[in-house]
């Protein structure tokens, strides 16, 4: 999953659930950004670039989501 498509995937999942969601590029270093998903918020890399397995399970660890509720 590209980066890009995690995001889509997030704020459909927070429209859904009546949940804020905010991406700001500039509150990161060179290609990274952060996004707010109502109190948490994660580090997202560059939204061209293929996510790794880990790093998105970790993402997804500090937002309190699983990987079940983005399908």
């Amino acid at each position: 999953m590209k980066g890009s498509e995690f995001l889509r995937r997030i704020q459909k999942l927070a429209w859904n659930r009546g949940i804020t969601v905010e991406f700001v590029p500039r509150r990161g270093k060179g290609s990274h950004g952060t996004l707010f998903v109502g109190a948490r918020f994660t580090v997202v890399r560059n939204l061209k670039d293929e996510l790794k397995k880990g790093t998105l399970h970790g993402m997804l660890k500090q937002l309190g989501l699983s990987i079940e509720d983005l399908e």
